[in-house]
């Protein structure tokens, strides 16, 4: 008779039908434990996930991003029949609402927020009861694994009812805490420090970044598991083929939020200053541009425009599937110089996955990526001058830079693919779940 396999069930969480790094680090995970074998559903929350691969999550939502929002604000929804709310919770309905002006700043939603890291006792306590009886009486897993801890509010009731091992990824947390404004951001730490203590164990992918949130959730650093990024290399095979068979030029790319947090504003004045020394470079860039970026965006265009290089700028709308890797495509060299400090870098695996080489601010994960993988330089953090030498060094010596990209490839190929993430991440849930069932 064959064994039973444990049942795992990976809680992710939608952005509001934007590309989410954090989404599309999941659904690759789930993905590749799915084909090691592996016994997962991907659960969403808020809204249903927008990857760039096949969609692995489950066509539910739970903590539906508008019932959530109409509980916080008007106490009758606290008290809708089961009906309505799944009415409110149809994943179609969501998709057609994110599609328009749903709001996931943080600087926004800090009395949420707080409502929900407090779980059970806030105002979405009757969605911690739903889906705590729906994994209980439905699914019955062995092991659960959240996002992020900023939906752990429900890691009591879990613990409590289902009795199974609940693990935390970390991949961003402090980037929304430190969005939130005061008195939101203190007491919404105060409580997350609570459920960390209460997490049987976590995941994150740096030296760097467990050392912060042990720091930050005043948790010991035994309860952290290090595992790799990793990107679906082969995804990006099309792209490297053609880069190798044609000739270098001067592109330089970025693909990100085309946000301050991400640095567009330092990519712009890097290429303000590169450009009178490499009249033939040029600047692509791609990404999702929500509507309170908007006047920051238009900023930036004013600085290419007064500087005469409106010809030698290209923005691509935040393009998918194969309109990204035609982007990828185009480009000789990679940035984000992003100003938060960054616990992943996605973006960062799928560059070297196409054989570029990169450059990226010395902070956050890429000092360890890059010593890895040798797949690029780094740039002192917020310094325009500072990127635009590094971009520089790479664009006056071709040869070097195709070394660097090379470089990027044959690490993501043996070290942070799809399969090295999933199996790495199967060990840590074995290791669990071997505890449980000791």
């Amino acid at each position: 008779m064959e064994e039973k396999r444990p049942k795992v069930v990976y809680i992710t969480a939608g952005a509001g039908g934007m590309y989410c790094g954090s989404c599309i680090r999941d659904n690759t995970l789930v993905t590749g434990l799915e084909e090691l074998g592996w016994d997962i559903l991907l659960l969403p929350l808020y809204t249903p996930i927008r990857v760039d691969e096949e969609d692995h999550s489950v066509d539910q939502v739970f903590f539906g991003g508008i019932n959530v929002y109409l509980q916080q604000k008007i106490s009758l929804f606290r008290h809708l029949p089961a009906f309505l709310d799944r009415w409110l919770d149809n994943p179609a309905l969501i998709r057609r609402v994110a599609s328009g002006a749903m709001s996931v700043s943080a600087a926004e939603l800090g009395d949420m927020t707080l409502s929900m890291v407090k779980g059970e006792h806030g105002f979405q306590k009757k969605e911690v009861k739903r889906l705590v009886h729906w994994l209980k009486e439905l699914v019955k897993p062995d092991l659960i694994c959240l996002t992020n801890l900023l939906v752990g509010g429900c890691i009591p009731a879990l613990q409590r009812e289902l009795g199974v091992p609940v693990l935390v990824t970390l991949q961003g947390d402090d980037v929304f805490l430190d969005e939130l404004q005061e008195p939101w951001r203190e007491q919404v730490l105060s409580e997350m420090k609570t459920l960390a203590s209460a997490a049987d164990g976590f995941i994150t992918f740096s030296d760097y970044y467990r050392d912060r949130m042990v720091e930050l959730f005043e948790v010991p650093a035994e309860k952290f598991s290090i595992t790799p990024l990793g990107a679906t290399v082969e995804e990006f095979d099309s792209v490297y083929e053609s880069r190798k068979n044609r000739e270098s030029g001067q592109v330089i790319g970025y693909f990100a939020r085309l946000a301050p947090e991400k640095g567009f504003d330092l990519i712009i004045d890097a290429f303000l200053r590169l450009a009178p020394r490499f009249p033939e470079a040029t600047l692509r860039v791609a990404g999702w541009l929500s509507d309170k970026d908007k006047d920051f965006y238009e900023e930036q265009l004013q600085k290419i425009e007064s500087s005469g290089l409106s010809d030698r700028f290209i923005h691509v709308e935040a393009p998918d599937g194969e309109a990204k890797k035609a982007f990828l495509e185009q480009l000789d060299v990679f940035s984000v110089p992003t100003r938060f400090t960054e616990p992943k870098g996605l973006y960062l695996l799928e560059a070297f996955a196409c054989g570029l080489p990169a450059v990226q601010p010395r902070k956050g994960i890429f000092p360890e990526l890059m010593e890895a993988s040798g797949g690029g330089l780094l740039f002192e953090p917020e310094s325009a001058e500072s990127l635009a030498e590094e971009l520089g060094n790479l664009l006056s010596d071709p040869e070097a830079a195709r070394v660097r990209g090379e470089s990027g490839r044959r690490w993501v190929e043996q070290s942070a693919d799809r399969s090295a993430m999933a199996g790495a991440t199967g060990e840590v849930f074995e290791k669990f779940l071997s505890r449980k069932n000791a």
